[in-house]
């Protein structure tokens, strides 16, 4: 059984949310037009979050009251408007248990430096900032949509980042339930009917771990809710495309956009082309998926190994939605080629963390999901308490 519970922390005060908002830590790249802009922006969470002064920064927005204290135990809501689109989730505190609790099921693995800075961030600080991203099976969004007919948005704003992250121009909707209210211990009961997945924020639930943390703070929305973009790559090789276009069977494609499962479309300043895989063991849970694929078809041509793939002198990552940028850097030489895959489902998402319940080797393999648009950190922060 999940068990969540209510937030009582440090929230935006009332004029405040949209300034104080920022996309999560592990979106904003350095030395990025998106870190320049958070850097400018004196009241927003990223100097928390990826500061030199982490605690002083909180301190600071605390002291001018950017940051109010609400002690009452509450859950929060959270609807995203973007388009014609429309997201509904709610923020809430889980009980951290290890994993073999299947309580909460993992489906990345972690990797050790993220994992010490998210501790030494809350080390340093005394608080949980951001939240993990997590889904549901539990039959959740029609009692969701209860709530925001009855109550009176806590928060409704814009947020704004310049186009520069695909939270910009979202709108943004927070309804606050007590956690001891009818609405409350219904979302408490409903929730606990079905295990939670993470989506995004595996180094962050794993550091809480680590630290005996009793709760920490989560985003949980149905799995219907989720939208996982695909997660392309622009890759520098040591041996040219041209020379094993072939080998593959690449075909020319007169644009560069997303393509069909099982294929893989790429991007050189030669043009374009795709090529495509025929037989496939969808009984596989991990080499079904194409990022696996890609790995096992082009990479070894390209002349590149697996352990090169966290590595930014030979790979970098976009979501679907950039590819237009991916073009760009292959166009200045920053890169050699370009590939863009068809997203992963939910449901390939799950197969692999549930297989993973049996043999924890088994999870998703690096970069292979872009769940968008994502959740804005410092909506709510909560003090760290130990088991």
């Amino acid at each position: 059984m999940a068990r969540i519970f209510g937030l009582s922390g440090y929230r935006p005060g009332k004029d405040w949310p949209d300034k104080v908002t920022s996309p999560p830590y592990d979106v904003i790249k350095p030395h990025s037009p998106l870190e320049a802009l958070l850097q400018k922006n004196p009241y927003s969470l990223y100097h928390v979050t990826l500061g030199e002064t982490p605690a002083a920064a909180l301190d600071q927005l605390l002291q001018n009251g950017v940051l109010i204290e609400d002690a009452e135990s509450s859950f929060y809501v959270y609807e995203q408007r973007y388009g014609d689109q429309r997201r509904r989730g709610l923020l809430a505190a889980p009980e951290v248990l290890p994993y073999e609790a299947k309580t909460i099921i993992r489906h990345e693995k972690t990797f050790e430096e993220k994992v010490r800075g998210r501790i030494r961030l809350m080390e340093e600080t005394g608080y949980v900032t951001e939240p993990i991203w997590l889904l549901t099976k539990a039959p959740l969004d029609h009692l969701l949509d209860e709530i925001c007919a009855n109550v009176v948005p806590l928060y409704s704003f814009t947020s704004d980042f310049q186009e520069e992250s695909e939270l910009s121009g979202i709108h943004n909707r927070i309804f606050k339930v007590n956690e001891n209210s009818p609405f409350g211990q219904e979302l408490v009961e409903i929730v606990a009917t079905e295990p939670l997945y993470i989506a995004d924020g595996h180094h962050r639930y794993h550091s809480a771990l680590l630290m005996g943390l009793d709760r920490c703070i989560a985003y949980i929305c149905s799995d219907g809710q989720a939208r996982i973009q695909a997660y392309n790559r622009v890759i520098r090789s040591t041996i040219p495309f041209e020379q094993v276009k072939e080998k593959v069977s690449a075909t020319p494609l007169s644009a560069f956009s997303t393509p069909e499962r099982h294929a893989f479309a790429i991007y050189t300043k030669d043009g374009c082309w795709q090529y495509r895989i025929g037989q496939v063991n969808e009984e596989d849970v991990v080499r079904r998926l194409d990022c696996h694929i890609l790995e096992d078809t082009l990479y070894p041509l390209l002349g590149l190994r697996h352990e090169q793939i966290m590595d930014s002198q030979w790979f970098d990552y976009y979501p679907e939605q950039d590819l237009s940028r991916m073009q760009e850097v292959v166009d200045a030489g920053a890169y050699d080629l370009a590939v863009a895959l068809h997203p992963v489902s939910p449901e390939e998402l799950m197969g692999v963390a549930d297989a993973g319940l049996a043999d924890p080797r088994i999870v998703m393999p690096e970069k292979s999901t872009f769940f968008a648009p994502k959740v804005l950190s410092g909506l709510i922060l909560i003090p760290v308490s130990r088991r």
